[in-house]
């Protein structure tokens, strides 16, 4: 499929990157294929993931299709621009076109970005995930790629004033090895391995800081008090 909106698209976000001189390190990238369908599953901690997920699979050559909450699609601004860049929208009242069309699109030798904590992670550590993402590898016969993010929380998160003008934040992304889809709690161990080893690579220790989950020392909810302030909202 053509891709006359992604390039640009991309070519801004690495502007923005520089004016804000984001301290970006990219590990793993080796392991998405330059060639050929894959599911690549990340941990979910802010809005802004889906770029950073996507920076991850830029050393191949590849661009990411993410499913995505089709309300997004529906914007007059980011609409035209999910739909440019061939993502894939996702209506919960009708969950099977939107697999289908992820399912069409690995088959196709696309690469497919699936978040599958569905939401963000308030505590950042990562949540129960959803079947979608081992489903749509297992069908398809390809790698199950998965990602962790850690640093895009300082920027925009759930619950916090998004602060897009913050300089020299660093952000890790730790991409895995394929793992074989066999079950929705070995991806989630996986994801949280991955996340461990994004915040051990960390250049600063948050203690103390709002962004640092509890158990690192940080402010963060704890996983129990983030799955209550979910349920009132």
């Amino acid at each position: 499929m053509p891709d006359r909106v992604y390039p640009p698209v991309i070519a801004a976000c690495k502007l923005m990157f520089r004016v804000l001189d984001l301290r970006i390190t990219r590990d793993g990238t080796e392991h998405v294929p330059t060639t050929g369908g894959a599911v690549l599953a990340s941990n979910h901690v802010s809005y802004l993931d889906f770029i950073f997920a996507g920076f991850g699979a830029l050393p191949a050559r590849r661009y990411v299709r993410f499913m995505a909450k089709h309300e997004v699609f529906e914007h007059k601004v980011s609409g035209p621009l999910m739909r440019g860049m061939h993502h894939i929208p996702v209506d919960r009242s009708a969950g099977q076109a939107s697999y289908q069309q992820a399912l069409a699109a690995l088959r196709a030798g696309e690469v497919v970005g699936i978040f599958p904590e569905a939401t963000i992670s308030r505590s950042f550590a990562v949540k129960e995930v959803k079947s979608g993402a081992v489903r749509l590898a297992t069908e398809a016969g390809v790698p199950l790629l998965p990602v962790a993010l850690w640093g895009t929380q300082r920027l925009w998160t759930k619950g916090k004033p998004k602060n897009l003008t913050q300089r020299h934040v660093p952000v890790t992304i730790v991409v895995g090895s394929p793992i074989e889809p066999t079950t929705d709690e070995a991806l989630r161990t996986r994801l949280q391995e991955l996340l461990v080893e994004a915040q051990q690579r960390y250049p600063e220790s948050g203690e103390g800081q709002w962004w640092q989950p509890a158990h690192l020392g940080g402010t963060a909810p704890t996983p129990e008090e983030a799955a209550r302030l979910d349920a009132r909202h």
